[in-house]
């Protein structure tokens, strides 16, 4: 039986995904092998690949003087290369701090430069954005860098820094493809792929071409945007089978309606959880209304004494992966794509039952 995976990350794939690619392991289109065992140069991986990246530009309307790029790594690994690729001949970059995983940006990026970290919602434990008026660029920073969702603490930005002359990187891994963004807004894009695009593995880079040639000279060749840019992302073999499934996920989003449609499936569910959760006095949730995050909820219950009782009981009904992030503590319930909205029902069924047990 399958279970509703509350999982952040790696997250739960829509089943028409995985029902496809359990009928295509053994023998893909007839060519007799598994994609896990073609050659990345070769035909039948040349032609999924290509479909892939065009359905994904397809589906974020990426502008053509943007790259999509494929390297592994994961998003951890684009905090360093953020800087190795964007710097140049400068030697400061803006950060607004706005959560863990803005933290693990920071920190990696003052292996490389000087981090101007312009606002930060610290003072408050992360539960809200600050307001861009507050923000202090310095004018001579190389880039902005911001983490439009943050996955522990559930904050995401519904608006896009507009004072800044520098080009905007975002990391938007952990809700990119949830709803429509306006590309041409950002100078970079990166996601980590296993949220809302298909297994661990692979890093999606969507970089605008005239920031290709600014990597610093102690760049690795595999991770310099350029070079791979110039392959095609085949400067070394790609992870075969994480594109292959993304590409299967591009589909299925098509097939849905694309993102708007998909946003609106997210707005459902998201609502629908933040609004039992805000009825109870049972259970919180402490980000600020208007930037609570649609994919990743975290929730607490007043008594904390409950959790592991709480725990126990959502998956003895098939409620799993709920377990707060362990720098937070709580709860947490990811609702990403794939999620349902009888996930959701099921969810907040169990909610509601486990308080009137209690109370």
């Amino acid at each position: 039986m399958r279970v509703f995976n509350f999982s952040a990350g790696p997250a739960a794939l829509p089943e028409p995904v995985l029902r496809r690619a359990a009928q295509e392991m053994l023998d893909w289109h007839g060519c007799g092998m598994s994609v896990m065992e073609m050659s990345h140069r070769g035909k039948a991986f040349t032609s999924i690949i290509e479909k892939a990246l065009a359905d994904f530009r397809q589906l974020l309307n990426i502008p053509e003087h943007y790259q999509v790029l494929l390297l592994q790594g994961g998003a951890l690994a684009m905090n360093a290369l953020i800087p190795m690729n964007l710097l140049g001949q400068k030697s400061v970059a803006d950060y607004v701090n706005t959560g863990e995983w803005s933290k693990k940006s920071i920190q990696e990026a003052r292996k490389y430069c000087k981090v101007n970290v312009i606002a930060s919602s610290e003072d408050r434990s992360f539960t809200y954005i600050p307001a861009e008026d507050r923000w202090q660029p310095d004018p001579e920073a190389a880039y902005l860098h911001i983490c439009t969702n943050e996955t522990i603490g559930g904050v995401e930005y519904f608006w896009v820094p507009q004072g800044t002359e520098v080009p905007l990187v975002a990391d938007m891994s952990s809700h990119i493809l949830s709803r429509p963004v306006d590309i041409s807004q950002y100078g970079v894009i990166y996601a980590g792929a296993q949220k809302n695009i298909g297994p661990a593995g692979i890093t999606f880079v969507i970089v605008r071409e005239d920031l290709l040639d600014r990597a610093l000279p102690i760049t690795p060749s595999v991770f310099h945007w350029k070079e791979q840019a110039a392959a095609a992302s085949m400067l070394n073999t790609p992870p075969t089978y994480s594109i292959y499934i993304a590409g299967l996920v591009f589909e299925w989003l098509i097939d849905q309606g694309g993102l708007a449609a998909i946003e609106q499936k997210n707005i459902a569910k998201a609502e629908r959880l933040y609004a039992f959760i805000d009825a109870s006095e049972f259970y919180y949730n402490p980000v600020e209304l208007s930037c609570r995050s649609r994919m990743n909820i975290p929730f607490f219950l007043r008594d904390e004494r409950l959790n592991e009782a709480f725990l126990k009981g959502a998956d003895e009904r098939g409620l799993v992966q709920l377990k707060g992030h362990r720098v937070v503590g709580g709860m947490r319930a990811s609702l990403y794509n794939a999620m349902t909205i009888e996930g959701v029902e099921a969810l907040v069924a169990y909610m509601q039952d486990f308080q009137q047990h209690q109370t």
